[in-house]
């Protein structure tokens, strides 16, 4: 599995780094799923009704317009050098 960092600023306009583990690179809303469940553990579940269908990310749109937390970029983490 590869591990991918998951670059966005947070509510208070600080960049942040998540890290997510998976085959294949993350989309917007997976890492906006995972940023929530970081953020605001409480809301894991909320009801995103207004804007599903309407948007390709709702949860990456809930994000930006209501917290201010926009993703920057999905990289793959470079591997660690084996140690001698």
């Amino acid at each position: 599995m590869k591990e991918w960092e998951v670059i966005f600023a947070d509510q208070k306009g600080e960049p942040t780094m998540l890290l997510l583990t998976g085959d294949q690179r993350p989309s917007d809303e997976e890492a906006a799923r995972a940023i929530r469940t970081k953020l605001f553990p409480l809301l894991n579940e909320l009801d995103l009704n207004d804007f599903q269908d309407r948007s390709d990310s709702p949860t990456a749109r809930w994000l930006k317009e209501q917290n201010g937390v926009i993703i920057s970029d999905i990289r793959e983490r470079p591997r660690a050098a084996p140690l001698a």
